[in-house]
């Protein structure tokens, strides 16, 4: 059965876009920095980033760049099942 394109696009877009929406607002409401020197600690890695002030501007951008990048991968992934499962 072929995969939409457009809708494998979508989905994988609105994903990327929701995950990256959850730590802009990890940063605006100042969970952020503890949560990644814990994802750095539980990985054997030294943290060396400080997260900075939120900006919601930048958090837009993020979210618009995290969709585009994500619908792209969708449409890459939904065109390489159907012309592997024709």
């Amino acid at each position: 059965m072929p995969i939409s394109v457009n809708r494998a696009g979508w989905v994988v877009g609105a994903l990327f876009a929701s995950w990256h929406f959850m730590w802009a607002l990890l940063v605006a409401i100042g969970w952020a920095q503890p949560v990644i020197d814990f994802l750095f600690w539980i990985h054997f890695i030294k943290p060396a980033y400080q997260v900075v002030k939120f900006d919601a501007g930048i958090a837009a951008a993020l979210m618009v760049f995290t969709a585009g990048v994500g619908y792209a991968i969708g449409c890459m992934f939904a065109l390489l099942w159907n012309r592997l499962h024709r």
